[in-house]
């Protein structure tokens, strides 16, 4: 290691000790004959001070130190002068008198102040977000969402998941969003697509004997995006076998407790309250109810039950899946299936948070010749069926299993536990509300040969 110490570990009790230590300069404070800078690395910051009889040749370097200068110091720990505690920072009961100093890479002048108060455009932070992910609240989100994921991993774990990758390169299969389409070179004139969410896999893991599958899943879709969306997002895919919903709000309760307590040292109570999807309408004029008022709670939890299976598209006269194609009805909605499709209730979930839809799920359809059926109603006929599920609904005569699952928004969760506005504040490389990366200039144009290579031609392109 170059550094013996980090930024943040020092305390009165190190006084007399000699150590190393490497980082960015954050301020630099020159008074003469002291020159003092606070050197910062993702633990902390720690005050340095060279002193020309005491720091020799570092001294002279200190001079020339400027911001974000990424510099490896050497110097003895000594307790700070009554009255200059700083009682705000964790090392701020000492400083380091430095003696050596090597500047591992000088910086540029930041386009910005790398400050919590810096007043800085969205578009200038994710133009250099290398420089934003320095400040210490965009880096914390970062921290948070990877304490989260640990304790998904764990808590799963110890309850038997298998943690499966499902591919990225797939079929496309509209989900209620627009696919990313992928051109294959080596099959000219057709497509991959990037998965909006694993659904048919996660199904076909349960046929293939998995019977408890999660995953932290990318996933994509080309939509309009708005506070809460992201052209590409994380989720938290889960899928079980021999279950129903209790199984599923049992599991999800018990993980969200979890969270809550370890991320934000919050009891919350469980189960989570349950509203019919006719008395969300009614009662809250929503099916995202707020219930935070009802309940002091800052952090609200509920389900949103008993949704209709089906929704009637007007303009074009048909019924839709209100959720996904491969959602069962009620048990005790099947004779109406055909007849009064309008009157079945779907074994469908949403739980919400504060008033946000934090994810949804369902128990799934399992055996072929209802599946049929429901895509018969929503009028996919035999053919395309096949065409654009054909694999599933092969998996399903090969002895399917009863499953149910469920999924999270990930970025949701994060951005309320954070007390953030926008998904993008607790995302490592965002895009803008325009669907662009401003640090890569993504998307962008590409060479006509690459283009050449895929058969693609762009019409009025460049």
């Amino acid at each position: 290691m170059l550094r013996t110490h980090t930024c943040g570990q020092l305390n009165s009790a190190d006084a007399g000790k000699t150590v190393t230590l490497c980082g960015w300069v954050a301020r630099r404070r020159d008074h003469g004959k002291l020159i003092f800078i606070d050197i910062r690395d993702r633990y902390g910051f720690t005050q340095v001070v060279f002193i020309p009889k005491e720091s020799g040749e570092a001294y002279k370097l200190a001079q020339d130190l400027r911001s974000e200068f990424v510099i490896k110091l050497t110097g003895v720990v000594n307790k700070r002068p009554g009255g200059t505690i700083n009682a705000k920072l964790q090392t701020g009961e000492i400083e380091i008198l430095a003696k050596e100093l090597e500047i591992l890479n000088p910086s540029l002048t930041p386009p910005f102040e790398i400050e919590e108060a810096a007043q800085i455009t969205e578009e200038m932070r994710l133009k250099y977000r290398y420089l934003d992910l320095r400040r210490s609240k965009v880096f914390n989100n970062l921290v948070l969402r990877s304490n989260l994921y640990k304790i998904i991993r764990g808590y799963l774990g110890k309850l038997d998941f298998i943690e499966c990758e499902t591919p990225i390169l797939t079929k496309s299969t509209p989900e209620g969003a627009r696919d990313y389409l992928v051109p294959s070179r080596l099959n000219i004139g057709q497509f991959y697509a990037l998965p909006q969410s694993p659904q048919l896999f996660k199904q076909i893991l349960m046929v293939s004997g998995i019977e408890k599958y999660y995953q932290i899943a990318k996933c994509f879709r080309d939509e309009d995006l708005r506070a809460d969306r992201q052209p590409e997002f994380t989720q938290l895919d889960i899928e079980m076998s021999f279950v129903n919903e209790e199984d599923i709000f049992s599991l999800t309760e018990g993980l969200m407790k979890l969270i809550m307590k370890e991320l934000k040292n919050i009891e919350i109570q469980i189960p989570f309250k349950r509203v019919s999807y006719p008395e969300a309408m009614q009662k809250y004029g929503s099916d995202k109810p707020d219930l935070r008022a009802e309940l002091k709670n800052d952090f609200a939890f509920c389900w949103v039950v008993d949704f209709p299976l089906f929704k009637f598209n007007a303009e074009e006269k048909r019924w839709e899946s209100e959720h996904h194609p491969f959602t069962a009805p009620a048990e005790n909605d099947l004779q109406n299936l055909e007849k009064a499709p309008d009157k079945v209730k779907s074994r469908s979930y949403d739980l919400v948070l504060n008033g946000m839809e934090l994810g949804s799920g369902s128990v799934r359809i399992h055996r072929q010749e209802l599946q049929e059926k429901v895509f018969n109603i929503i009028g996919i006929e035999k053919e395309e069926a096949r065409r654009r599920f054909g694999f599933l609904l092969e998996a399903f005569q090969f002895g399917a299993p009863p499953h149910a699952g469920v999924a999270f928004g990930l970025d949701r969760l994060l951005a309320i536990l954070s007390g953030e506005s926008s998904i993008r504040e607790v995302i490592t490389f965002p895009k803008t509300s325009a669907a662009f990366c401003p640090l890569t200039s993504a998307p962008s144009d590409v060479e006509k040969e690459q283009l050449k290579e895929l058969g693609i031609t762009i019409k009025g392109g460049k």
